[in-house]
């Protein structure tokens, strides 16, 4: 839109960089740790009890799960829907604005019937594919991704939920033994990581294209 790479805020756009490098890795490492500490606070309880226990927990762990998908991914829908506002409104520089409740109910109602859609195939890869869960081990990942989620959007970073809870899923298998996990799962989903972004900036730089010789 502004003729050149000088558009780009090179100095906001390295902010995302950290925030992938930092939910990837915090992810993992939160992941191994919930489900060692979980281990070790029910070792002593019959694993009948503690399989009942944590199935409830799920739920428990799932909903703040998709409050923290909301507070992440949700704002990132909502600024993307605020730019294409001030734009159709002549606005190039915006620098407050306000969300109005519409808004938020549209972003939540399109990613609550986009997940129940399109997210079956996901699930069974990274729940499934990639890690056998039990739900422990399923509540250990809700909770540790979720715990990341809560303190990158604390500090403002924008990071990825699906990276934070897949290395999640993988700490939480690699704390079992490393071979619990199927490293050529993984391989396929990082390299889908690498290729999503010059995709999705060619695809965008294409839209913008096509829609400002149109209009």
């Amino acid at each position: 839109m502004q003729g050149g790479f000088g558009g780009i805020n090179a100095s906001e756009w390295v902010k995302v960089i950290y925030g992938l490098v930092l939910s990837t890795l915090l992810g993992f490492i939160m992941g191994w740790l919930t489900v060692r500490g979980t281990e070790t606070a029910f070792r002593r309880v019959d694993r009948r009890r503690t399989t009942r226990f944590f199935k409830n927990a799920q739920r428990v762990g799932a909903a703040f799960m998709a409050f923290m998908h909301g507070a992440q991914d949700g704002q990132k829908f909502i600024g993307v829907l605020l730019l294409g506002i001030s734009l159709s409104g002549g606005e190039g520089q915006v620098t407050s604005f306000v969300i109005p409740i519409w808004m938020m109910i549209l972003c939540s109602l399109v990613m609550g019937v986009g997940t129940s859609i399109g997210g079956y195939r996901i699930i069974k890869t990274v729940g499934m594919d990639m890690v056998h869960l039990r739900p422990y081990q399923g509540f250990s990942a809700d909770f540790a991704a979720a715990l990341c989620l809560l303190l990158s959007s604390l500090t403002g970073v924008p990071v990825s939920t699906t990276h934070t809870k897949t290395t999640a899923i993988m700490g939480v298998g690699a704390a079992h033994r490393l071979s619990a996990v199927k490293w050529g799962v993984v391989q396929e989903m990082v390299l889908t990581w690498v290729l999503t972004f010059p995709g999705c900036g060619l695809i965008g730089y294409l839209m913008a294209t096509l829609f400002m010789r149109i209009f």
